[in-house]
């Protein structure tokens, strides 16, 4: 079920009405969230509701285990079961084929052919993300973090809760799962914010996303036949489309789960505004950024060590997080570049000097800042095209046409209403930039009437300027 669909705009009211209903009867609540997340999920295909069901049961089953048991090596077998079943699903449904496809090739090098047959594997949809949560939970017990819930139902609603379940973000036990322990109230004021949020992630996804989609997959199929400069275009509109796609689904999701009463971490906070490469994976995808931090980086040793020990911690954790993303080599050189833009920050101590807002207090940046915005921003386009190419001799084939001589030539693809738009949704995220979102907390910094005005603006924008119908790019992931 799509959140810009037509489906969704009928469950979500029924289900919004019926939690309310509800009220003080936390147990229905709990209840309600669980089912409507597994007919949300069941949408798609009804088959994966019993992958999802298996990760529940299993983790859920050796948190209670881990807690009983005092045994270091008992403890340690148990986690590792859980590690084990949920990345072994995760590692058959999605790096099967890729793995075995590797393996024969590796034969083929040397001369020898083997009559081995990928199988038809359909990826379930959000698996990567609901496989990252629930593994939150039993690690963060094996750590004494976090104490095991007795109570199913919730743990259930957890694993599942519809608005984050297929992309994020990736809520961590410590923070949602206490959340289903405690009534609810209806909060007029959460609500409203919570309805501008995913009037906000509408318009980047239908408007901002779906429209740059249409010309970055025109320009990417066919990128034989267009100048460097149209290819560069290409590779800009992705970064929008990405962008767009990614953290609308984002704020949908936050801005429903605060319909229900829930709080989601952020996932997204002005990356496009980053002075270094550092900031910006600060700033981009949060929650899968900081869950590899907790859970892989820091017990490699993070930062600290030798040099040496330093570049292969970031190495690791880059290409992993590539990896992550999808089957292919091109994930793989994704992350191993932003691996590159990142280690020279690293070994200067460079990484953390940008933890505050760009341009905080001020209306503008300075040409400085401008620069470092611009020159960050020119990186992430460069390795984005690895992140959209179908593959490395795509990849390779479309940098060589972009940074060709024709790339000071004048564009065959000139959008010039879609650029104008781009421009407009720039200027309004950085103006609320401070913020949890682009338009929180507007009833305390702009009169009613503008507010209002800002308000229709976007809505004739999702009902004019609506790009065609695209499936967000994380639920493939």
């Amino acid at each position: 079920m799509l959140f810009n669909s037509i489906d969704f705009a009928i469950f979500l009211p029924l289900v919004f009405a019926l939690y309310w209903l509800l009220r003080d009867k936390l147990f229905l609540q709990n209840s309600l969230i669980a089912v409507s997340s597994y007919v949300f999920y069941g949408w798609w295909d009804w088959r994966f509701l019993f992958l999802i069901m298996c990760s529940t049961i299993v983790d859920y089953l050796i948190g209670r285990e881990l807690d009983k048991s005092k045994v270091p090596f008992q403890r340690k077998v148990l986690l590792f079961i859980s590690i084990g079943v949920n990345l072994g699903l995760l590692g058959f449904f999605k790096y099967y084929n890729f793995f075995l496809d590797n393996f024969v090739d590796v034969f083929q090098f040397f001369g020898r052919d083997l009559n081995f047959r990928g199988l038809e594997i359909v990826l379930p949809v959000g698996i990567s993300f609901y496989t990252f949560q629930t593994l939150s939970y039993t690690i963060d017990i094996y750590r004494r973090k976090l104490e095991p819930t007795s109570n199913f139902i919730a743990f259930t609603a957890f694993v599942s809760f519809f608005p984050q379940l297929v992309a994020g973000p990736i809520e961590r036990a410590t923070h949602l799962l206490p959340q289903f322990y405690t009534k609810r109230k209806f909060n007029y004021t959460m609500a409203v914010d919570g309805l501008r949020q995913i009037l906000w992630g509408l318009f980047k996804k239908v408007v901002i996303a779906d429209n740059c989609a249409k010309f970055a997959n025109e320009i990417f199929n066919n990128s034989d036949s267009f100048s460097g400069s149209t290819l560069f275009l290409g590779a800009f509109f992705f970064a929008f489309q990405i962008y767009g796609d990614f953290s609308g689904y984002s704020d949908i999701a936050i801005g429903t789960s605060r319909l229900f009463g829930f709080d989601l971490m952020k996932n997204f906070a002005f990356p496009y505004f980053s002075r270094n490469v550092a900031e910006f994976w600060r700033r981009w995808h949060i929650s899968l950024s900081t869950w590899f931090r907790d859970y892989l980086y820091i017990p490699l040793g993070g930062s600290r060590g030798s040099s040496l020990q330093k570049v292969r911690n970031i190495f690791i954790i880059f290409i992993v997080s590539g990896f992550w993303h999808g089957a292919n080599w091109t994930f793989i050189i994704w992350g191993a570049l932003n691996a590159l833009y990142f280690l020279p920050l690293l070994l200067r101590n460079k990484n953390r000097i940008y933890t505050d807002t760009i341009a905080e207090d001020k209306v503008l940046p300075s040409i400085r800042e401008l620069t470092q915005v611009f020159l960050t921003f020119l990186l992430t386009v460069i390795a984005w095209v690895f992140f959209r190419a179908e593959n490395l001799s795509h990849a390779f084939s479309f940098f060589n046409g972009m940074f060709s001589k024709t790339f000071f030539t004048i564009p065959e693809i000139r959008p010039t209403n879609l650029l104008i738009l781009i421009s407009l949704f720039m200027i309004v995220e950085w103006f609320g930039r401070t913020e949890a979102f682009a338009l929180s907390n507007i009833d305390k910094k702009m009169p009613r009437i503008v507010r209002y005005i800002l308000y229709y603006t976007i809505l004739l924008c999702l009902l004019y300027f609506a790009g065609a119908p695209q499936e967000f790019i994380y639920f493939q992931f």
